[in-house]
């Protein structure tokens, strides 16, 4: 079995559903699965391992969690002892999900339930994905080509004057197998070091986070604040309800800001004085990562708030070059971390599976993300996104 462990999860899957739980326990939502690199010379041709995926899938949904999990998640200082006696009578049910093969060689993958009873299924099913694909795929996979790049990586981060430059992992959902994504965190804690004095910050995954000692990272998710197109008062209010319910959880803990599934506009439009002091910081996934840090910065200035007191990360298709890149561009003006993902746990010289599972609808209505990277955005009613776009003030791509 690839998934053996319910906490084999992304840290804000966790932050993310106990406030599901407090807040919104009756919403009903819906997840849809894409390949975007999908019939690009057979790259993410899945239908033939789809016995093999449900097989999978099957193995998670007889998951619990057990008493060292919860015992690791209940030490966390955010997280609540209620959420943890829910966890203790949860498990994942397969009937909230189906996967079927298309006569184009793609998968159909599709989640739909209650929200609180289905949040737990896209990051394993992701790692399921990829790990089926790639052990079918690459029989002899060439792990010394791998270590020989992970090698390659580590020696970058260790040239003179990156002492201070953190990575983190973010690379549960596409990592090559589960095996592969240990061998890369111990290298890396070995080789980098973990605490105030070494370069490796942590990882997302928090199975491995209790398993080597690491620190577990996480906060929102996109889903999060597309939910709240739905939950909230009024769709032009959705990002500063999604943020004061954020807020309302935690009292000032895991403040970092999501802030692109509006386009950074419209989240600089919302992300006040009042947001700009509460929030710790923000969080870049898509466009180009060197504007959104100088808006960001000329963000928290125009506020009135120093931005050498806050944090941005960067967590958008990162390689170690780019990483450096930022690095440099933005060191001793803010407060800096670093998410890696693909590139860390899926470098081994074959192309890496390009798979997302998006929320596209909640409580029966469409939910969107309008991203500044437009082959990053999903949904499937084309006359919400114009309506979203016309009422965030979003230009329509060329």
């Amino acid at each position: 079995m690839i998934i053996t462990s319910l906490i084999d999860t992304d840290l804000y899957k966790f932050t993310m559903m106990q406030v599901v739980l407090h807040q919104f326990p009756g919403a009903e939502v819906e997840y849809r699965f894409k390949c975007r690199n999908a019939g690009a010379t057979g790259i993410g041709d899945l239908a033939p391992y789809v016995t093999e995926i449900r097989e999978e899938i099957r193995g998670l949904c007889n998951l619990r969690f057990q008493d060292a999990e919860l015992a690791y998640l209940k030490a966390m200082r955010f997280i609540k002892s209620d959420f943890v006696d829910f966890l203790g009578i949860f498990r994942l049910n397969e009937k909230y999900v189906s996967v079927t093969a298309l006569p184009s060689g793609e998968i159909e993958v599709s989640i739909k339930g209650p929200w609180l009873h289905t949040i737990l299924f896209e990051i394993p099913v992701l790692a399921i994905i990829n790990e089926v694909y790639f052990r079918n795929t690459q029989k002899k996979a060439d792990f010394a080509e791998g270590r020989r790049r992970l090698d390659t990586k580590i020696g970058e981060l260790q040239a003179e004057g990156l002492g201070a430059l953190k990575i983190a992992d973010y690379g549960t959902r596409r990592r090559f197998g589960k095996a592969w994504h240990e061998e890369v965190l111990r290298t890396l804690a070995g080789r980098l070091g973990t605490g105030m004095q070494g370069q490796f910050a942590g990882t997302s995954n928090v199975l491995f986070a209790m398993k080597l000692g690491l620190t577990p990272l996480g906060t929102m998710a996109h889903e999060y604040l597309q939910a709240c197109q739905a939950l909230g008062p009024r769709l032009r209010d959705s990002q500063v309800f999604a943020f004061e319910s954020w807020a309302k959880e935690y009292r000032g803990d895991l403040g970092i800001a999501l802030s692109d599934v509006y386009g950074m506009s419209a989240f600089l439009r919302d992300f006040d004085m009042y947001f700009c002091k509460l929030f710790d910081g923000a969080r870049h996934d898509s466009g180009d990562p060197f504007q959104w840090g100088e808006r960001m910065l000329a963000h928290y200035s125009k506020n009135r708030v120093d931005p050498k007191t806050k944090t941005l990360i960067f967590s958008d298709g990162l390689t170690v070059p780019r990483t450096i890149e930022l690095y440099h561009q933005f060191k001793g003006r803010c407060q800096l971390a670093f998410g890696i993902g693909t590139n860390l746990t899926n470098d081994l010289g074959y192309e890496p599976l390009q798979i997302v599972i998006k929320m596209i609808r909640c409580n029966g209505q469409p939910v969107a993300k309008l991203s500044d990277t437009p082959s990053k955005n999903m949904c499937d009613d084309e006359k919400y996104l114009a309506y979203l776009r016309q009422v965030f003030e979003i230009a329509s791509p060329a």
